[in-house]
């Protein structure tokens, strides 16, 4: 089985693609190729993660007649001849879109060329391009039931789920030791602010650790982001010599998923790729969605699971350090709530998800 994947800009396109590519060659031994652009992060995360990756010039659309929307337009059409010699190349069974602006000109020269597409919808409300692409796409992979509302042939959605969220279930059954250490009677609170870090929720997070610290027998675990690091680690300075056994202050973890089964309580994004793995493992949330992306669709993502009674939803806007402090102590402190959420997650977790979507190729590859 030969899988070419179309995808990129972000690390919501990137990383269920990289699951799922996982996935196909530990499960079917596929042959993979990803196809980026230089610009977006899959320039250095997917070589990084060892599979091969193809680049091609592409740029988003602007919504209005410049300069800019005719380069955009003269890239896109190179872009697709281009993808039509990478296709001949490579020789792909399967064409999967996971979203981004190069998805575009791969899986239209996949659809000229006859080969079987599959696009994969990570977010509540879908992109432009998904939603554009699902025309010509044979299947349209989604990771909530809502969305299939969105695309104009409802015939061709299945609800997969996404495959970070296999990852994340697997790596948390592997019994390798914790880190940081922590004491398995207590319970476990997580910060993530992101792989560079979220200048809001380190400030109120920060300012509420103190009072929180102080009410709850609790471990803390900060992972500030890797810009917000030093100055944070000074700042908490005081405390962590008075809570050192209880704070660990991280610029990254490597290993979320692990810390995630271990987590009672998570503050973070609304992220797609976040909510995969918090709804797979059953870890209760209170999210604070960006207001800086495209759709307002982590604020889409976060409502979903705050209508199950699974997370807290709080508005970047209406976010302070004394109701954040006040709702922290609140959920750590009512044991029977943080199992109602927990059970409610895992409702919506869908921890099978790289076998569903690879289920989906495979029915396409014996086309």
């Amino acid at each position: 089985m030969k899988v070419l994947f179309a995808g990129g800009g972000t690390g919501g396109h990137i990383y269920p693609a990289l699951a799922l590519a996982r996935y196909l060659r530990e499960k079917e031994g596929a042959d993979v190729l990803f196809v980026g652009t230089a610009r977006g992060m899959e320039a250095q995360i997917v070589p990084a993660e060892g599979f091969p990756l193809e680049l091609i010039p592409v740029e988003g659309f602007s919504r209005r007649f410049s300069l800019q929307l005719g380069r955009a337009v003269f890239l896109a059409g190179a872009a697709v001849l281009r993808s039509r010699r990478l296709l001949g190349c490579f020789k792909p069974d399967v064409v999967v879109g996971t979203g981004g602006y190069v998805a575009g000109p791969v899986v239209l020269a996949a659809w000229l060329a006859g080969i079987p597409t599959v696009l994969h919808e990570q977010n509540a409300v879908p992109g432009l391009t998904n939603v554009w692409l699902s025309r010509l796409a044979d299947r349209v992979c989604l990771s909530f039931p809502v969305s299939e509302k969105y695309f104009p042939n409802v015939r061709k959605t299945v609800l997969t789920g996404n495959p970070r969220a296999t990852e994340a279930y697997r790596a948390a059954e592997a019994s390798l030791p914790a880190e940081p250490p922590l004491d398995g009677r207590r319970p476990v609170l997580l910060c993530v602010s992101g792989s560079q870090g979220a200048a809001k929720i380190n400030e109120t997070f920060s300012a509420a650790l103190e009072a929180v610290l102080a009410s709850c027998h609790v471990q803390v675990v900060y992972i500030t982001g890797r810009r917000y690091f030093a100055e944070l680690s000074a700042k908490l300075s005081r405390l962590q010599k008075r809570y050192r056994t209880s704070l660990h202050i991280l610029p990254y973890h490597a290993q979320l998923p692990m810390l995630l089964s271990r987590t009672s309580l998570m503050v973070s994004r609304a992220g797609a790729t976040t909510l995969a793995e918090l709804t797979a493992l059953g870890v209760p949330s209170i999210l604070i969605p960006s207001p800086n992306v495209t759709n307002n669709h982590q604020e889409h993502n976060a409502k979903l699971l705050a209508a199950k009674r699974a997370a807290v939803l709080i508005k970047e806007e209406e976010l302070s350090a004394a109701g954040l402090a006040t709702l922290l102590v609140e959920l750590l402190s009512d044991r029977k709530r943080l199992a109602a959420m927990a059970k409610a997650g895992k409702a919506l977790g869908v921890p099978d998800a790289a076998a569903r979507m690879a289920a989906v190729i495979r029915s396409l590859c014996r086309r």
